[in-house]
């Protein structure tokens, strides 16, 4: 086993024990992959101030999000298709992170069901991401399930209305389950933990629309239906509508805009998170944690504000909470944990994050994540430029 010491050695580890299809799933962004990339190499332009000769013990990094203590400030963001990066792979992530003490997100379109993630995590241990679909009732349902199972916040995705041609996806033929073909077979034979894995397991489509839509009975039933049923008609009425009968916390997920965010608070969230779906949906759209400060002078502390997107280190949750981020949400990174060991890997990635994240709080002379502002970076003149919101 390598020495595992940053999210880059998860991320090569991933990358050989997975499928190449699945892999470029996550490694992937639509059309040119720009704010894909740039999500990423914008946090590399926000530089820290080293501080010396200050006190920095009893350091913590111990915060809240929805009024839930946190180990840090981070939950793992929902993903599509996570048990296909390694078998029952959200029941493993939503084990590792309620031991660590962080939030794990559901995804709407994940392999194991609500259903399944409830029975091995502890009450109100994770939250559920909601896309709204045309059937009302199939979306109500999943709402009820969600919280039947106990999950303590609703986290609605608001970006994809329309999905994003993401060319990886196409040209790999990516499905969940997998097709056998010549080259999907030859892959999976090169990658037998994995192949091993799956064989293990009866969870290898979407648990969650299988047997509880109308009129998908089966896998073969799946596809046509997801296809038709993303609401391009989604409005602020119809988020109303979902906000009223969850009636619990309400986060609202893809707000990029400060006009969005505005509308968002004036809705009742509890929460929003800056996010481009990872550079999944607009390409050429600007980065998140570009278009963060621009959202924190509109909301004005008026709703706890998360970012999502880009991140791959403990410095890049720092620095998003220093530009004024209240907790971020992650994906890609714990990812990588998952397809390369594992729950263990996850739990790997969260160590990594932490360890990263105490360590320059330190160096930048503060003891508490609470403590963190704006003063501890250096910020380029032109980092939001001619897009900054004029206030």
């Amino acid at each position: 086993m390598p020495v595992i010491t940053n999210v880059d050695d998860l991320k090569r580890l991933h990358r050989r024990r997975t499928p190449k299809m699945f892999f470029d799933y996550c490694e992937s962004g639509s059309w040119t992959e720009q704010t894909f990339r740039e999500n990423t190499s914008d946090f590399a332009k926000l530089r820290f101030r080293q501080r010396v000769a200050l006190d920095m013990s009893g350091r913590t990094l111990v915060s809240t999000m929805l009024g839930q203590p946190v180990a840090m400030p981070v939950a793992l963001a929902p993903v599509g298709s996570l048990g296909m990066q390694s078998a029952d792979g959200e029941i493993k992530a939503a084990r590792a992170a309620a031991k660590f003490g962080v939030p794990f997100t559901l995804s709407t379109m994940s392999v194991c069901s609500i259903e399944d993630v409830a029975t091995h995590v502890p009450d109100q241990a994770f939250w559920f991401q909601l896309y709204v679909q045309k059937d009302k009732s199939f979306t109500d349902s999943l709402i009820d399930r969600a919280k039947s199972a106990g999950c303590s916040a609703l986290v609605v995705t608001l970006d994809l209305q329309i999905v994003g041609q993401r060319h990886k996806d196409l040209k790999n033929g990516v499905a969940t389950p997998p097709k056998l073909t010549i080259r999907n077979v030859w892959d999976f034979a090169t990658k037998w933990s994995w192949t091993f894995g799956m064989a293990g397991t009866k969870r290898r489509t979407f648990r969650n629309i299988v047997g509880h839509a109308p009129g998908v009975a089966s896998l073969g039933d799946i596809h046509s239906w997801s296809a038709a049923q993303l609401e391009p008609r989604l409005d602020w009425d119809m988020v109303a509508r979902v906000r009223d009968r969850w009636g619990g916390k309400f986060v609202l997920k893809g707000i990029l805009d400060p006009e969005d965010a505005r509308l968002a608070v004036k809705l009742g969230a509890d929460a929003i998170v800056v996010s481009n779906h990872g550079g999944r949906q607009l390409d050429g759209a600007l980065s998140t944690i570009r278009m963060l400060p621009s959202v924190v002078r509109a909301v004005k502390g008026q709703t706890e504000i998360w970012l999502d997107g880009g991140i791959r280190s403990g410095q890049d949750i720092l620095k998003a909470v220093a530009l004024g981020a209240d907790a971020t949400m992650i994906g890609r990174t714990y990812i990588h944990g998952l397809g390369a060991m594992g729950e263990a890997g996850v739990t790997r990635s969260l160590e990594i994050l932490h360890k990263e994240m105490d360590t320059t709080m330190a160096l930048c002379g503060r003891r508490n994540v609470r403590e963190v502002n704006r003063d501890i970076l250096l910020v380029p003149r032109d980092f939001e430029g001619e897009w900054a919101e004029k206030t």
